[in-house]
């Protein structure tokens, strides 16, 4: 009678035991299939410092009510010639097309933003006005401009300065949020975006040469 208990006993922790085995399989299988996987999505920006292209200035977009301001400032007129250093998407001078008829180039190292920009003027109808390139500001040709723009940074607007300095007298430039060391503004202003951001409009004007 002893010996059928004991068998009885182990049959039932095997098939404990058993149970407990594929319980926990099952657990595990069930964490695995609620695990999210998150992919990684690459920026197709290139950034500084980027095998793709090197650029002095990271891209981002100046507010529309500060572009405004800034032609605004700078009294752009259908007469005028604006040039925009470091043009990111092309919103300055196609909005200054689109505006006054004013012609336009924009200039920047990126060749995503500059793509970019010229489908911009397309679909805003102003290839006939404007028009963006590919380039190193510090080696085109900006000199028939008769307005600059810039929304570069302050080392970068140093650099330029003595070059814009040296451009036709009355040329006017206008800079987002930078200034341009001792060369002090004609006029100045601040800006505050829907988003509630305080931006800063400076304001020259290319002196008589003495």
């Amino acid at each position: 009678m002893k010996f059928p208990q004991f068998n009885l006993c182990v049959i039932l922790m095997l098939a404990l035991f058993s149970f407990g085995c594929a319980e926990q399989s099952a657990t595990g299988t069930n964490t695995a299939s609620n695990t999210v996987v998150i992919p990684v999505v690459d920026d197709p920006t290139p950034v500084r410092g980027s095998n793709d292209v090197k650029l002095d200035v990271p891209y981002v977009p100046t507010p529309m009510s500060v572009v405004n301001e800034m032609l605004a400032m700078a009294e752009v007129t259908g007469d005028d010639v604006l040039y925009d250093l470091g043009s990111g998407d092309g919103r300055i001078p196609i909005e200054a097309a689109k505006k006054f008829g004013t012609r336009g180039v924009g200039i920047d190292l990126n060749p995503v933003r500059v793509e970019e920009a010229n489908q911009n003027a397309k679909e805003a109808n102003v290839t006939d006005k404007v028009r963006f390139v590919v380039g190193d500001i510090f080696k085109e040709d900006f000199s028939e401009a008769t307005v600059v723009t810039l929304y570069l940074l302050p080392d970068v607007n140093l650099k330029l300065r003595d070059r814009i300095r040296e451009m036709k007298p009355g040329t006017r430039v206008v800079s987002h949020n930078y200034d341009m060391g001792d060369w002090t503004p004609e006029k100045s202003k601040k800006v505050t975006s829907d988003s509630g951001v305080d931006h800063y409009v400076y304001f020259w004007r290319v002196p008589e040469k003495k």
